[in-house]
Order: structure tokens, then C-alpha cells, then sequence
């Protein structure tokens, strides 16, 4: 394998495990790029991203630009003299000029089998799709949307009770072990990027904080992936009692005949929807612990025959 003189571009947790195989395969991190540190938490401080603390720990070289095209960001880039940049989650768009720099080009890691999913939030969309499958393309980066062309992919089948958490952990993973045989190859003249199908195309959109109130309209199975697709972030949830309550786990089972969608149809929380059921296994009441349902019924009841207020529907 030929040590490499590269430049980490990426913010996010899951960016991490790329960043330290990428150490640990003996390549020379030259420079490490995060997004700027932002407010966080009930102080609103600024926060340093995942990616910026570990730069930090392991002193390498920081920079943490608010854009890249800006008329210095590209030159100082192109002076570091990189056979190749990585990136992984980065969040900021990279000009032409910062492309062209490394001898080897930009390689980027996407969480899905591109052409599907591209954009902002290929894991939630999977799982809210019901794909059977999802996985990791590396590709050479070019100026469009996720559709540079691919160098490397494998697939990972989304488990029947896969959350977007569990999944993101284990992509990343995945990822990681790929970019590093992904630079061995493009070093060893050895890995031929092909463009991407032009069939099959499909957009992840980034997510919105309402995005994950459960609409009880909608058939159970697909609420079931909802409450996946937005563990942890952000968060499925009905109201009840003139309350937000997270779901965290739930199952889809048998309706029951002529129950309106939202109606609480037993003692265990199971509430109608447009097709099926959907039963609630573990929620949590804001400021509380999380908690099974039968101890959420206990101290806050939600009865039999109790009818769940509808998105846009009033209370």
C-alpha cells in the first residue's frame, strides 16, 4: 500500500470511523477540514463537530472555513499539495478550483448505492422507503449532487428492526474499510471510476424537525419505518393530552373494524390507522426517561376509544 498525503474533509460522527482508518493505514493527514464549531446545548455555546475534536486530540493541522470559494480557501488548499482528499459528510459545496488540487482528485464516501439516495439523508430514506437493502458508494467527486463517478460500492442489507442509528453505525464502518481499499486502488493505478447509472435515480431530502409526527392516516407499516427512520433524530411522535410524546419503538398489528385512524383501540396503546394498527412499545414524555407503554398508561392515561389529534386536524 503507498502512504498517501491527504486532506480529511467531514463533520459528523459518522465521519469517524473513514478518518481513523485512514490513520491507522499509515496515510499522512496533511490537514483536517470540519464545519465551524456552532451553538449547542441550553447555554448555546459553540461546539466543536466530532470531526474537529479528534483533529484537535491528534494536533493535525485544523481548518474550519465557513465556504470554500472564497478567493483564499481554494489556494491554500491547492499549497498543501495533496495526492488525494477524502470526504465524508463535510456539509459545504466544493468549487472547481479545490477539486482540480489533489494529484489523485476528491473522493467522497455516500451512504446509499448511488444513483439511489442521493442528497442529504440516504439512511432515513431507505429505511422510510422499505428498501430491503442500502450500502456505501465511493466516488470520484465532481460538481453535481452526489453524481460523481463510482469507484467502489457494497451493499448492506436494512434489517426488519433496523433503526436510522444502527444503521448509520454500521455504513460507516462499512465506509471506512472502503475509502481505504478505494485510495490503495486509485494509487495503484489499479481502480477505474464508471459513471453512474442514468436509471434509477432517486433524492434523499434532509430531514425536518416536524417531519416525524405520526400521521395516523397513513398505514401502519409505514408509520412502523417512520419510527426507524427518525430514532434518534428527529424523533417520531404523536400528541396526547396537549403533549408531544416521542415513539422509540413500536409494531404494526391488527386494526379493529371501523376504528377511525388515531383512535386508541386497547389498553396498551395500540392506535388505528388508515391500514392495521400500530402498537406502542417504548415512548418518552418530554423531560422524562424513556419507558415502556404500560408505564406511560400508569401515571399519564391515554383510554380505550380516545381519539389521537390528526396532523392539521386540530386538536
Amino acid at each position: 500500500m503507498t502512504a498517501l498525503r491527504l486532506a480529511f474533509m467531514g463533520s459528523p460522527e459518522f465521519a469517524l470511523p473513514s478518518l481513523r482508518a485512514l490513520e491507522a493505514a499509515g496515510h499522512e493527514i496533511a490537514a483536517v477540514y470540519a464545519q465551524p464549531p456552532r451553538p449547542a446545548g441550553r447555554g448555546h455555546k459553540e461546539r466543536p463537530c466530532p470531526v474537529q475534536a479528534y483533529a484537535e486530540r491528534r494536533g493535525w493541522a485544523l481548518r474550519t472555513p465557513k465556504t470554500l470559494k472564497d478567493g483564499s480557501e481554494p489556494q491554500a488548499f491547492a499549497a498543501l499539495g495533496l495526492d488525494a482528499a477524502v470526504v465524508v459528510a463535510y456539509g459545504l459545496i466544493l468549487p472547481a478550483a479545490v477539486l482540480a488540487a489533489p494529484r489523485l482528485g476528491c473522493v467522497n464516501l455516500h451512504a446509499s448505492l448511488l444513483p439511489r439516495w442521493r442528497g442529504a439523508a440516504p439512511i432515513q430514506r431507505a429505511i422510510l422507503a422499505g428498501d430491503a437493502q442500502t450500502g456505501v458508494t465511493i466516488m470520484a467527486v465532481d460538481e453535481g449532487l452526489d453524481t460523481g463517478p463510482i469507484l467502489l460500492r457494497e451493499a448492506v442489507p436494512i434489517a426488519a428492526t433496523a433503526t436510522a442509528a444502527e444503521l448509520h453505525d454500521r455504513l460507516a464502518e462499512v465506509g471506512a474499510r472502503l475509502m481505504v481499499a478505494a485510495l490503495d486502488g486509485l494509487a495503484a493505478g489499479r481502480l477505474e471510476a464508471r459513471p453512474q447509472p442514468e436509471d434509477g435515480v432517486t433524492y434523499a431530502a434532509k430531514l425536518k424537525p416536524g417531519e416525524g409526527r405520526l400521521d395516523w392516516r397513513r398505514p401502519a407499516a409505514e408509520l412502523e419505518r417512520a419510527v426507524r427512520a427518525f430514532t434518534p433524530w428527529p424523533g417520531a411522535f404523536f400528541e396526547a393530552g396537549g403533549e408531544r410524546v416521542k415513539v422509540l419503538a413500536a409494531e404494526v398489528g391488527a386494526g379493529a373494524p371501523g376504528a377511525e385512524p388515531g383512535t386508541v383501540i386497547d389498553a396498551r396503546l395500540t392506535v388505528a390507522c388508515e391500514k392495521d394498527a400500530l402498537r406502542l412499545i417504548r415512548v418518552q414524555r418530554a423531560g422524562k426517561a424513556a419507558m415502556d407503554a404500560e408505564t406511560l398508561l400508569r401515571g399519564f392515561p391515554v383510554a380505550a376509544g380516545t381519539r389521537l389529534p390528526l396532523p392539521g386536524a386540530g386538536p
